[in-house]
């Protein structure tokens, strides 16, 4: 059968693959589109498989607000580059918008978009776009009085950190602006109540070690832990923390003025917890032009 240029472009434009490849499956699959479609996907799942090692520390978060939820998600690439490629954040869109009424991860990697599951739609990308590209997580969050913040934004809904706030009556302002302190703060927990345990155990044991190497009394050293700790509660506890709008006053005293509560908070950062490789420039482009 005679494979012509329509037959090739239509391939492209459904697949996303490149001319020669959409050709290639044409002729593989004797101008069957459907074969073909599903012999590019075979091979979009080696490409996947061979390029899943690699780390994919860069991205965009996404966040899609309706009604009384906010759903937010990390979406990973190998370089900023593709990040900022627009198949690859209509890619995101496309999965927030079929996000409603999903509460994981799984059920967001699941989700079926116009006969595909969205794992499959990942396959397919890494094959047309030829980077490690996952979905690495997501999270829910409830109230009838949410605010977010996109920080780095590369649109309302993308960028490199995004966080959302969900307070007990309703203050879109103030819910933004805590928003953008927790943004710039990075709190740990949103008080002393949540921190974990061996964080606290683990900075008690190191400010021990370190007053005992100055030489303070044995006497004392108690009493200057305690206010180390203290201060360092202070520091990494959202309701503690002086509000970067108004630092002569914490979180919580801003709240109790306005009358309002966190009732809960997402804050998610591209690539946080990810352990990237450093190389030189000239090695990376080698990299890139090997695969």
């Amino acid at each position: 059968m005679a494979i012509t240029a329509k037959m090739v472009k239509d391939l492209r434009d459904t697949t996303g693959v490149g001319m020669m490849d959409a050709k290639k499956a044409l002729i593989e699959t004797n101008g069957d589109f459907e074969n073909a479609t599903d012999w590019l996907r075979q091979k979009g799942l080696a490409k996947a498989q061979k390029k899943s090692g690699r780390i994919a520390a860069e991205g965009l978060i996404g966040i899609k607000y309706s009604n009384n939820s906010a759903i937010l998600i990390e979406a990973n690439c190998e370089t900023d580059f593709v990040a900022r490629n627009e198949e690859f954040q209509n890619m995101i869109n496309n999965i927030l918008d079929h996000s409603k009424g999903k509460n994981t991860l799984n059920d967001i990697l699941n989700t079926n978009i116009d006969g595909r599951n969205v794992d499959q739609i990942l396959i397919d990308k890494v094959s047309s776009i030829g980077e490690n590209i996952s979905i690495r997580r997501m999270k829910k969050i409830s109230g009838n009085n949410i605010g977010f913040y996109v920080h780095n934004s590369v649109s309302s809904n993308l960028g490199k950190i995004v966080v959302a706030v969900s307070l007990s009556n309703n203050d879109e302002a103030l819910a933004k602006q805590i928003a953008m302190h927790i943004a710039a703060s990075n709190p740990v927990a949103l008080s002393e109540k949540q921190l974990p345990d061996e964080l606290i155990e683990r900075e008690e044991k190191l400010y021990f070690e370190q007053v005992r190497e100055s030489g303070k009394p044995e006497n004392i050293l108690e009493n200057i832990v305690k206010g180390k700790m203290k201060k360092f509660i202070n520091e990494v506890t959202l309701l503690n923390q002086n509000f970067v709008i108004d630092p002569d006053n914490t979180i919580r005293q801003v709240l109790n003025n306005k009358n309002n509560d966190i009732l809960d908070y997402v804050r998610f950062e591209v690539g946080e917890g990810i352990e990237k490789n450093t190389e030189d420039f000239a090695d990376e482009v080698m990299k890139t032009i090997s695969n």
